[in-house]
């Protein structure tokens, strides 16, 4: 298990190197001048060519690409991931101030998409045909179905205009994260639900599962220790890159219910041609979702004792 996990980080590099490649000429190639863009926000009106040409070879603008990116990655390694070009601040601060927000979100988000999801799906696999299968897949279509960003207008429209139960903006606290958590996590649990209903109804149709029920046991330890277990393989996949998208989607939710987190300093950074600071955020939600895989293939070797990891 050492070994595999010692490859697997290993793998890992050539991948965030290949990331860090991508998100650095993307973001040189689109048009704009953040110099521009400081001045222009900072002193208003004209902007001579000499004080864009100053602030840009302050910034080190006027390096060619290769060396910008040579300096950017040299950076990363020591764990330097630059300072933002518009707030003047180290990339590593920001979003460690921000990233705790999106992180509490994703997990509220992720737990209420787990619940529900494995809720649902199991019930309706074992309900199979019946009217509450029908009643559960039409909840779930809905929920895959139906745009973040509509659905969390809503919430606000019932639960905060109408009933009064929450704030629709800002708070603190975990009353301030249930709203936002069902609007990011209901999309997952849909998925969630119809995974684990198709996956556990596969299992069941087993001789094993026959063969343990033939044995007299009861039908809750059948479905406990027997069925769910072996049907959660591909279940557990799919949280670990539904969780991965959380991180990085939540920008959409963050929005709607103004929160200050880490998605929306990624799309204000971009807006900004801030390079350092959607180049360290992007490579760090790299970082993130490759690890949560690493994760993921581990809990295999944990639900099935037959795969070993040599």
């Amino acid at each position: 298990m050492r070994q595999y996990i010692f490859n697997r980080l290993l793998q890992m590099i050539p991948v965030l190197f290949l990331v860090s490649i991508i998100i650095f000429f993307i973001m040189h190639a689109l048009p704009g001048d953040p110099a521009m863009l400081m001045l222009a926000g900072a002193e208003g009106g004209a902007v001579t060519p000499e004080r864009i040409a100053e602030l840009r070879a302050q910034m080190g603008l006027d390096d060619p690409l290769h060396i910008q990116y040579f300096r950017f990655i040299t950076g990363a390694v020591r764990g330097d991931l630059g300072t933002s070009i518009r707030l003047r601040t180290p990339v590593t601060q920001l979003i460690a101030e921000r990233f705790s927000s999106t992180l509490q979100l994703s997990l509220v988000g992720l737990g209420f998409s787990i619940t529900f999801g494995l809720i649902l799906g199991i019930l309706a696999a074992l309900k199979q045909n019946s009217w509450f299968d029908m009643i559960s897949m039409v909840f779930s279509y809905i929920g895959v179905s139906m745009p973040i960003f509509w659905l969390g207008l809503l919430l606000i429209l019932i639960f905060c205009f109408q009933l009064n139960w929450f704030e629709p903006a800002g708070g603190t606290g975990f009353k301030s994260l249930i709203l936002p958590g069902i609007t990011l996590g209901l999309s997952s649990a849909g998925i969630v639900s119809r995974l684990t209903r198709s996956s556990l109804i596969e299992v069941l149709n087993e001789d094993y599962i026959r063969t343990a029920r033939g044995k007299g046991l009861k039908e809750i330890g059948v479905i406990l220790h027997h069925a769910l277990q072996n049907s959660m393989i591909p279940v557990v996949t799919m949280i670990g890159l539904q969780f991965g998208s959380m991180l990085a989607g939540a920008v959409v939710t963050e929005t709607v219910f103004s929160r200050p987190g880490l998605g929306r300093l990624i799309v204000n950074a971009i807006l900004w041609k801030d390079y350092p600071l959607v180049q360290g955020s992007v490579l760090v939600l790299a970082l993130i979702y490759l690890l949560v895989n690493l994760l993921v293939d581990i809990s295999y070797a944990w639900l099935d004792p037959r795969i070993h990891y040599n």
